[in-house]
């Protein structure tokens, strides 16, 4: 990972504490740490080839929670990457949630005994509902975190290389009627762009689900944007790129939790 040596400086942002939790992003391919741009596998960037490395260095900033995303295993349809997983498990005492490509109650079983404590389910949650909603009531809502992914206003799926016909809001609330209460909503024409987060799009769902556990991801540029949905009221963030490019620091993050 290279070196976190700049936070939004031009924009003069002030470093306070805030009540929004920090949640960094780690994607995994081939075993390595890297991004994309929109979802497109074929902008694909390295960022550190030791994806434990990277996140003892989120650890050692403070930081509590990890989002680990199989890429791999979004595009082969069922877990690939669990020994990445085991690994920082192992490693460290961060609190993973873990996604992409499971879609059999033994993806989970794998994904929890390689140290999981929460697994995220998006294309499973379109393609196969009866599955997601055994997987609420056998492991526990407070262990599923639903996955909704949007592109156009659309639910996305296959590790976004697929549009289903599902509107966004009212596909998070139909999983909210039935016990859902967490939520990562990544804007895909944001992600990896560092163009700013979809804060108004957050802002709908909320005043939809105003009792929703709502993560946002895709976007984040700056601490400002993170500021941004902290005045939303969001009551999370992944980030990922913002932090690989340098232009959040995990220094600065270690100062807000503080």
């Amino acid at each position: 990972m290279q070196n976190f040596c700049y936070l939004c400086a031009s924009n003069n942002v002030n470093i306070v504490s805030v009540m929004i939790e920090i949640i960094p992003a780690i994607d995994i391919i081939e075993g390595k740490c890297v991004r994309l741009s929109k979802g497109d596998y074929d902008q694909k960037k390295v960022y550190n080839e030791n994806p434990v490395e990277v996140a003892k260095e989120f650890q050692d900033a403070g930081i509590k929670r990890l989002h680990l995303v199989d890429l791999d295993g979004a595009k082969a349809k069922h877990i690939v990457n669990y020994k990445v997983l085991e690994a920082i498990a192992s490693a460290t005492d961060l609190t993973i949630d873990f996604g992409g490509g499971l879609k059999s109650d033994d993806d989970l079983r794998i994904a929890f005994e390689c140290g999981a404590k929460m697994i995220t389910g998006g294309s499973i949650a379109v393609k196969d509902p009866s599955t997601f909603l055994g997987w609420i009531e056998n492991f526990g809502a407070e262990r599923i975190i639903l996955g909704a992914d949007a592109k156009d206003g659309k639910i996305a799926v296959t590790g976004w290389t697929e549009t289903s016909d599902d509107d966004l809001i009212p596909f998070i609330s139909g999983y909210v009627s039935k016990g859902i209460s967490k939520v990562i909503c990544t804007d895909i024409s944001k992600d990896g762009m560092l163009a700013g987060a979809s804060t108004e799009l957050y802002k709908e769902i909320l005043k939809a689900e105003p009792n929703l556990f709502l993560i946002a991801s895709g976007g984040v540029s700056c601490m400002q944007d993170i500021l941004d949905l902290e005045n939303a009221k969001v009551p999370a963030v992944i980030t990922g790129k913002a932090i690989y490019e340098g232009r959040i620091t995990l220094s600065d993050i270690s100062k807000l939790l503080r």
